[in-house]
């Protein structure tokens, strides 16, 4: 087995910290995470900024919260400073197939762009 690349595990680490309801309820730490110009397309169809991803997710998200990486995080370098990741989640019944893009930054690695795409559990 090779050993993976440390630009894609340093962004598997961050998209496992951004999944973590103590980090998504802190402005501070989420926003260590979020690049200046973050985007993201939601699952629910909404397109969200860094300015409302900082409102919305630390009062949006329950203590209890947790999401379920259901499928193993896949990642491929871009460029040299540019890491792709894909995998599922499920959330309160709820599937979907996650796309991120990470950018290396003078502040580490930084999650830039973001979408979710609802899909139907199998034997749904």
């Amino acid at each position: 087995m090779t050993e993976q690349d440390p630009a894609v595990r340093a962004a598997i680490e961050g998209e496992l910290r951004l999944l973590d309801p103590d980090v998504r309820r802190s402005p501070e730490q989420l926003g260590a995470l979020l690049h200046p110009d973050f985007h993201e397309f939601g699952s629910s169809g909404r397109r969200w900024d860094r300015a409302s991803t900082l409102t919305r997710l630390p009062q949006d998200t329950d203590p209890a919260d947790r999401y379920v990486v259901t499928s193993g995080i896949e990642g491929i370098r871009l460029a040299p400073d540019l890491v792709h990741l894909t995998f599922d989640t499920v959330y309160d019944g709820r599937h979907a197939h996650r796309s991120s893009l990470w950018r290396r930054t003078d502040a580490g690695w930084q999650m830039y762009f973001h979408q979710g795409t609802p899909f139907p559990a199998e034997g749904e």
